[in-house]
């Protein structure tokens, strides 16, 4: 039987690329499924604040081991904006990919420096206290979309050495060298070190 674990997400496509990641180490779960289905806040001004915010209020409130993420898109050009506003660029109060990505063309438009980098900061929260994994994968912003496959920025976004975007890599491919991947693979070395 599989240890289980929480994902602090409801986001679908988040969940199910965990999923696949993790698939044949753990059971994981996300807040739908431990019945928690408040929109928790993600009020600090790090992705290392936002991801201790969410796990925090899952592990005090369920009572669980649970891990939670933030992910920014950190471009260059624009001083490293969206950053930890990189959810929510085009609107403050709500989360629209189609908008995000145009707001990003349209402000790199007449930039030659393309220069971007994803950073996924994972907070895992178990009985041992707290702990901090972060993945990175750098690249360039694409000029327009390219490929169907994948969510938010991946259209546009070419990882390094691969010269297509994560939208046209797909999803197995972004699995193994997504910023997430990464991040999730040094958690999953922490637990298994310490399950061996």
């Amino acid at each position: 039987m599989l240890p289980e674990i929480v994902f602090a997400t409801n986001n679908a496509h988040k969940l199910d690329e965990i999923r696949a990641i993790l698939k044949d180490k753990f059971l994981v779960r996300s807040l739908a499924e431990i019945g928690c289905h408040d929109d928790i806040p993600e009020t600090a001004d790090t992705l290392e604040g936002n991801a201790l915010i969410k796990a925090r209020y899952v592990a005090e409130r369920y009572g669980v081991s649970c891990f939670a993420d933030d992910t920014g898109l950190e471009v260059e050009a624009l001083g490293g904006r969206p950053g930890v506003h990189t959810a929510r660029y085009a609107f403050p109060d709500r989360y629209d990919a189609e908008a995000n990505t145009t707001k990003l063309l349209e402000e790199l438009a007449d930039k030659t420096n393309r220069k971007a980098r994803f950073r996924t900061i994972v907070a895992l929260i178990d009985k041992d206290g707290e702990h901090l994994f972060e993945g990175i994968v750098s690249g360039e912003i694409a000029p327009e979309r390219r490929g169907d496959k994948g969510f938010g920025y991946d259209p546009v976004f070419i990882p390094e050495n691969e010269g297509l975007t994560f939208a046209e890599l797909g999803v197995a491919v972004k699995n193994e060298i997504s910023h997430r991947a990464r991040a999730v693979q040094k958690l999953v070395a922490f637990l298994e070190k310490r399950a061996g």
